[in-house]
């Protein structure tokens, strides 16, 4: 199907106070992160990964690390990507924020199942 409705596909529960929806193709995958648990006092863990990340804020502010970079604070309406191998990470400003995450290729361990 080339279209899905926001509701016809299920929120997956990540942790508390982050849930997520997933849409992919063959090589692509578009996900939107939904944050409910802000703001935060420390930053999350970095991570990297092989993917190629393109995010956009949607709803909420943030702050944006990214290895190498300077700090960016970031708002609904702003955008950034990350470099496959980079370390970056979030730290959440607003109570609440939306991200939608575009990768390349796709986040096998985002669909693998426990």
């Amino acid at each position: 199907m080339a279209v899905m409705k926001f509701d016809q596909v299920p929120y997956e529960t990540v942790r508390e106070g982050l849930k997520r929806k997933i849409v992919f193709t063959g090589d692509l995958m578009t996900v939107l992160l939904d944050f409910s648990d802000g703001p935060w006092e420390e930053r999350e863990p970095p991570h990297n990964h092989p993917h190629v990340q393109t995010s956009y804020i949607a709803e909420g502010e943030i702050i944006f690390y990214c290895e190498g970079e300077p700090d960016e604070r970031l708002k609904a309406g702003d955008m950034f990507f990350v470099p496959s191998g980079k370390l970056h990470t979030i730290k959440l400003l607003s109570k609440k924020a939306r991200l939608v995450d575009s990768f390349n290729p796709l986040r096998e361990d985002f669909l693998t199942k426990e």
